[in-house]
């Protein structure tokens, strides 16, 4: 499994943009597909971002497409997600994961958790009107 860490929560209002970072030592990341989800406090996990292997084919959730944007930093070996005009259901903690590095997925990268076997901690946000 491949350790990560997320950053970049913060405790910040509506309208501001947020940039995560997702970094992992010892590996190199662009060899994995990255999801990044979210979970509010007493609701279900949510797809929010992923970004496919070796690629910058990227989905989306419905709750931040159109306004958000994964990316990869190759010499600093991290994915991005940027999430503009932040709402207060945004209000969550921040997962990243990685998939295993042995399976091609059909389209790109998995949108469901279980494509995935490594996690962060998570990083929170809060945001308020």
């Amino acid at each position: 499994q491949v350790q990560l860490v997320e950053s970049g929560g913060s405790l910040t209002h509506a309208g501001a943009s947020l940039t995560f970072s997702c970094a992992a030592s010892g590996v190199t990341l662009d060899d994995y597909a990255i999801g990044w989800f979210r979970q509010a406090p007493g609701k279900e996990r949510e797809f929010v971002s992923c970004i496919a292997k070796n690629s910058d084919q990227a989905i989306y959730g419905n709750s931040v497409k159109g306004r958000s944007t994964i990316s990869r930093d190759l010499p600093k070996n991290i994915v991005t997600l940027k999430i503009n005009n932040l709402k207060p259901e945004d209000t969550a903690d921040y997962y990243c994961a990685a998939d295993s590095p042995h399976i091609y997925h059909v389209y790109g990268c998995p949108t469901y958790a279980a494509g995935y076997v490594s996690w962060g901690q998570g990083t929170q946000v809060t945001v308020s009107l």
